[in-house]
């Protein structure tokens, strides 16, 4: 099995800070104070900002004048056309790759689906991430449509913190290498309408799992 990368101190600064916004543990107007991060995570000032920047480009957090840097508010109704959006180019790539994919990108896509599912069985987080995104990335370059692919290349990088928030959902790595299989199933027999409806119903499942964790934490907190 092929060794997962070590993600970068940044990126699990930024990652466990997404999970606790996520998860409602930072909660909304929440400040952060880089010197606090920086004794809490053991890190330099670098690598913290790096991390918060990644979190306002996502606008899980807000830098206001004279406030600092504070928790977002995030609007589940937005989340949720941000991540129907997704979830409907997702359905689409899947459905032109099928159609477009060459016999060596099938290949390929085994290839990836297979290591994916060798850093599942090892229960390597990470791992299964990075292949994830491979996965996903593979797939809608393999739609030969540049246009296509950048916007959801963009859409996904942007809403991946939430899309990642699965640690309520038993068996979380399992099911959605499941979820895959029948995406990479449906491609390799040549089936673009069964592909389409595979993808959609992972991404869906995906989108209705957070937006309930965050319409939750909002009742919570107006309550």
């Amino acid at each position: 099995m092929k060794a997962a990368p070590t993600p970068t101190i940044s990126a699990r600064i930024f990652e466990a800070l997404a999970d606790e916004i996520i998860a409602g543990k930072l909660v909304p107007g929440q400040r952060l104070e880089e010197r606090e991060l920086a004794s809490r995570f053991a890190a330099s000032r670098t690598p913290i900002r790096e991390a918060l920047l990644r979190l306002q480009e996502r606008g899980m957090i807000e830098i206001m004048p004279r406030r600092g840097i504070i928790v977002a508010k995030i609007s589940p109704e937005r989340l949720a056309t941000l991540l129907e959006a997704q979830c409907e180019f997702e359905a689409l790539c899947a459905r032109r790759a099928c159609e477009s994919m060459s016999a060596m990108e099938r290949k390929e896509l085994e290839h990836i689906h297979e290591q994916s599912a060798q850093y599942v069985r090892a229960g390597n987080h990470y791992g299964f991430l990075e292949t994830n995104k491979q996965f996903h990335d593979f797939i809608a370059r393999s739609t030969h449509n540049d246009v296509l692919t950048t916007m959801l290349v963009e859409m996904r990088e942007r809403l991946a913190p939430f899309r990642q928030a699965q640690s309520l959902v038993e068996n979380r790595l399992e099911l959605a290498q499941s979820e895959h299989e029948a995406v990479v199933n449906a491609i390799l027999e040549g089936n673009a309408d069964a592909a389409f409806h595979a993808m959609r119903e992972h991404g869906a499942r995906l989108s209705t799992h957070v937006v309930r964790i965050i319409r939750g934490h909002n009742e919570t907190d107006v309550a």
